[in-house]
């Protein structure tokens, strides 16, 4: 299955288990995840997908739309997106 890609995101301001589950279930609703899991202790999502249904960003933004802002992937983790952001993409 070569189409299969591991992800993660670092979610902020998850500090439950209900916060957990709504990520999860945010995460399993988008079409094409295989699997996901919630680190609530690392406040991280990992999930695989299949590259050819989703994208990253489909992930990166249904945590989005469930209400919680998402680390970007720069490795400082320093940059926050937030559902109000505009997204001006191509």
């Amino acid at each position: 299955m070569k189409n299969v890609q591991s992800s993660n995101i670092v979610v902020k301001d998850m500090h439950s288990m209900k916060d957990a589950d709504a990520v999860l279930n945010a995460i399993l609703a988008v079409w094409g995840i295989n699997q996901a899991e919630i680190n609530l202790e690392k406040k991280e999502a990992v999930f695989t997908y299949d590259e050819r249904m989703a994208s990253f960003h489909d992930f990166e933004q249904a945590i989005i739309d469930s209400g919680f802002p998402i680390y970007s992937d720069d490795r400082d983790k320093l940059n926050v997106k937030e559902g109000n952001e505009s997204n001006e993409s191509m």
